[in-house]
């Protein structure tokens, strides 16, 4: 599974990387700066043929791509390939507004293949899976703790109807307000016992990950979906529809439950489940692996969204407004890198990347081949938005910080001196280093643990 999870991971990853090299290339040949080669793939090239004066090559290593421009090398030049003495047709020689269209050209095709992508999946319709919007206070699965949720005065069972005005129908819905919003102060309307009650939570920010938090865990009752062929469940004869009613005599009114007994790491589960109006009664032997109710082999019943399909105007427009509002969203979320987080929690490098796109479309198409297309589109459209802003970044070396010395060259009317070039890269490589460190130390850790 790991290794299916790293190959899937890669193909995406290489994907949307591609993407952003295609937008440079375009960009070039727009600008009328010739482009010596432009690869799919990195490595040795296993395939090239020259089409006029550019060589497309097939790299070794199917990942990403790169566009070789005329005159532009793995160093910046010298006095003497500058302004009017670079050779005509070569990146230098083009004037600054030029290269600052070329360089933002690779970001603004993430975009648009972000807008693509999801107007693709809005165009044929999908199904999310999700939990409803009923709460259990993390305070009564871990004993002795207080969260922001017991100081609102929510209680366990409350379904969160409204935050700050917004209709929240599920969990996606309370998770994204909530993790967007650490540290303001946020109106909720709930429903206990057929009361409408309103209240006021603050969430508090989530060191490890810069998401707010309220303390609360997602009330899902525990009626079977579906059980994996093999499994403990399976053995035990359970089936879908089932709904779990006792384990080893504790009640089990929710999912959460069922955590508190596995913790105990109980031998064996002595189980009283509902079927067709009936109770039944059985034992389950469980394997204790990482996801102790995965282990289980059970898959419990989930709230379905279903999202009709649009027409194909309609779609665009959806696709553009989900790419601006995730656009937004995560130039916000910039802001937390400031606020005292883990950055070997917060930042992904590479690695944990690769790994979460593989594992998403692995997730889906254990349910469907469709859920899995959707599924790993929908991703691929996160992360081509993030590494579009990324690279927009006023960073030396990322194409934002390329597009400052460029802008600077234009209102100069004369290129930067090379030893300021020089320096000015030299220190972009340290802060992209830095946080390359952070990343991939970060994405260790979260390997291991997994």
């Amino acid at each position: 599974m790991l290794i299916y999870n790293i190959l899937l991971g890669l193909l995406g990853l290489g994907i949307v990387v591609f993407v952003h090299e295609l937008g440079h290339f375009v960009g070039a040949r727009l600008m009328g700066i010739g482009v010596e080669a432009f690869s799919v793939g990195w490595g040795k090239p296993i395939i090239k043929k020259k089409i006029g004066e550019v060589e497309y090559r097939l790299g070794m290593f199917p990942l990403g791509g790169y566009c070789k421009m005329k005159g532009q090398s793995d160093h910046e030049p010298d006095a003497n390939q500058q302004g009017a003495d670079a050779e005509k047709g070569s990146f230098y020689a083009a004037h600054p507004f030029r290269r600052i269209v070329v360089c933002f050209a690779g970001p603004l095709f993430n975009l648009f293949f972000a807008v693509l992508v999801l107007s693709v999946i809005w165009g044929i319709g999908f199904e999310v899976n999700t939990v409803g919007n009923r709460i259990v206070l993390v305070s009564e699965v871990i004993p002795g703790t207080r969260h922001a949720a017991d100081e609102a005065g929510l209680k366990t069972g409350d379904r969160i109807l409204e935050i700050r005005g917004r209709q929240t129908e599920s969990f996606l819905d309370i998770q994204e307000i909530i993790a967007l919003n650490a540290g303001e102060n946020l109106p909720v309307t709930i429903e206990r016992d057929g009361q409408i009650l309103h209240l006021s939570v603050t969430p508090v920010m989530d060191r490890s990950t810069g998401a707010g938090r309220i303390g609360v865990h997602f009330w899902t009752d525990p009626v079977i979906e579906r059980v994996t062929e093999g499994s403990p469940a399976a053995m035990a004869g359970l089936k879908t529809g089932d709904r779990i009613l006792r384990i080893n005599e504790t009640d089990l009114p929710h999912t959460i439950s069922l955590l508190n007994i596995l913790d105990e790491r109980p031998s064996v589960l002595n189980i009283e489940f509902l079927r067709d109006n009936q109770i039944h009664t059985t034992a389950l032997f469980p394997v204790y692996e990482e996801a102790a109710v995965r282990s289980l082999g059970i898959i419990w019943e989930a709230v379905r969204i279903k999202n009709p399909r649009l027409s194909p105007p309609r779609a665009l427009i959806r696709g553009a407004q989900e790419t601006w509002k995730t656009f937004t969203v995560s130039v916000r979320s910039l802001s937390i890198l400031f606020r005292g987080v883990d950055l070997t929690q917060a930042v992904s490098g590479p690695i944990r990347i690769t790994y979460m796109i593989g594992g998403v479309a692995t997730e889906g198409f254990s349910q469907s081949f469709g859920a899995g297309i959707s599924s790993m589109a929908s991703f691929l459209s996160l992360i081509s938005i993030a590494l579009a802003i990324m690279n927009l970044l006023p960073l030396p070396v990322l194409d934002g910080g390329m597009i400052i010395l460029y802008s600077f060259e234009a209102l100069r009317g004369k290129p930067p001196h090379p030893k300021f070039i020089t320096v000015f890269q030299s220190i972009g490589i340290v802060i992209i280093a830095g946080l390359m460190f952070f990343a991939i130390f970060g994405d260790i850790l979260y390997l291991a643990n997994r």
